[in-house]
């Protein structure tokens, strides 16, 4: 006779201490806004959260390396590796081409800061000065696909390049399979490490809360809950955009092709969603991401290629604010732009984007790198929206952030059918049961 499993009070659980924290943060940097002494106490919450974000980021590297060892070693033929990462880097253009579309489209409807005529207001650009000299070395791709290749073995994991450690990784499994017994006991003893890793995270994430509340605390602080007041127009589009493509683009495919309700995935992801939305970033939330995946019956070795490599190709958020960012420049300072300068403008940021993720800064600087080396406005214009996107780039990078982690999800969900290593039956049980809080 089975025992009962005994339900942890709600307020043990980790989905509700992150949504607090969140609130308190929120209300923390209200109540202690930008400035000197006590007044400024909001905006120095930062390292809180810069140091949980920190702690996550500290075990990526190890885990994607033992994951895709193990994955691949697994396959026991290469050819399974590029067929799976083939299938993975076709799903991830054709995803991020719709986002960009998308943005395309409900950008040039609503057409955000159509009215705001900021030529006529004085916009400090100093901000974005050195965002802009960064900017230029993001558009060489050629740089991107050398930064691939580390220049030693270690620093590969102290850079935290997650391509670098993808490649790494792949090198190493290839070899393994040459030493025979002792590559077995290697494999073995890189699955046990994993297993540490993964418990290691578990501890760490039950910091969220903190990492959370410090975030929060510092968004609001520094920004102001009104600085949403002149751009609110524009982050209110592209949440809804974001929203938008999930609706009209992953929910039929997971209704029709995977026969799974992505609703019930959401909500099986609902912790992660909240880490996500108080650190605003998604790369916070990969490793469980990774165990959640394997989880709900998608095959390891999937799951070691899909998302690792996706943190760098499949930026769905960021796909749909590069085209809407871009667009409200334009609009926001009155400079025409045509249908083929917005169609030549897609073509170059289907390029950008895949460096994103290797760069500091990632979707604002690729955004800016884009428009100048395309030079479609005026420098003094371009300068004048940037300062005015920068200013609320935080807020915009938690929607990217989260509609990146969601993309992940699914594309890992979409590859793992198409390889027909997707275990449905699991994958039901699963979402029907929900995800138990930590």
């Amino acid at each position: 006779m089975k025992t009962a499993a005994v339900k942890k009070p709600f307020y043990k659980g980790l989905f509700f201490q992150v949504i607090v924290a969140i609130i308190l943060g929120a209300l923390f940097g209200y109540c202690f806004p930008s400035g000197n002494g006590v007044a400024g106490l909001g905006e120095k919450m930062e390292p809180l959260g810069k140091g949980f974000i920190n702690l996550i980021k500290m075990m990526i590297a190890p885990i994607i390396f033992c994951t895709i060892v193990s994955g691949v070693a697994s396959m026991g033929d290469m050819k399974l590796v590029g067929r799976i990462g083939a299938k993975s880097l076709l799903c991830f253009e054709v995803i991020t081409t719709f986002a960009m579309i998308i943005g395309l489209i409900v950008v040039n409807i609503l057409r955000p800061g159509e009215h705001m005529n900021i030529d006529i207001h004085t916009v400090d650009t100093s901000a974005v000065h050195s965002k802009i000299a960064a900017a230029a070395h993001s558009a060489d791709m050629v740089d991107f696909f050398l930064n691939i290749i580390p220049s030693t073995l270690v620093s590969a994991f102290s850079s935290g390049e997650i391509l670098q450690v993808l490649l790494v990784a792949i090198l190493f499994a290839a070899a393994l399979p040459s030493l025979g017994e002792k590559g077995k006991q290697m494999l073995s003893f890189l699955d046990i490490f994993a297993g540490i890793l993964f418990k290691m995270v578990d501890f760490i994430t039950r910091l969220s809360p903190i990492g959370a509340f410090g975030a929060m605390a510092y968004t609001v602080g520094k920004f102001g809950i009104g600085s949403l007041r002149y751009l609110g127009e524009l982050v209110l589009v592209f949440y809804g955009t974001c929203i938008l493509f999930v609706i009209i683009a992953f929910v039929p495919i997971m209704m029709f092709y995977c026969r799974l309700s992505t609703w019930k995935l959401l909500k099986f992801l609902k912790e992660e969603f909240f880490i996500v939305l108080g650190t605003s970033s998604s790369e916070s939330v990969m490793p469980r991401l990774m165990e959640k995946m394997e989880r709900i019956g998608c095959r390891k070795n999937v799951v070691a290629m899909v998302i690792p490599t996706g943190y760098s190709f499949n930026l769905i958020g960021s796909s749909i604010y590069f085209t809407m960012g871009a667009l409200f420049i334009a609009f926001a300072t009155n400079t025409e732009i045509t249908i083929w300068k917005q169609l030549s403008l897609l073509g170059v940021l289907l390029i950008a984007s895949k460096g994103a993720a290797g760069v500091s800064g990632s979707a604002f600087i690729v955004l800016a790198a884009t428009l100048s080396s395309l030079n479609i406005m005026p420098q003094q214009s371009l300068e004048q929206g940037l300062a005015l996107i920068f200013a609320v780039d935080r807020f915009m990078s938690t929607g990217r952030a989260l509609t990146n982690m969601v993309g992940e999800a699914i594309t890992t969900i979409i590859v793992a059918k198409w390889e027909n290593a997707l275990d449905h039956e699991q994958a039901v049980a699963m979402l029907e049961e929900g995800s138990d809080d930590l």
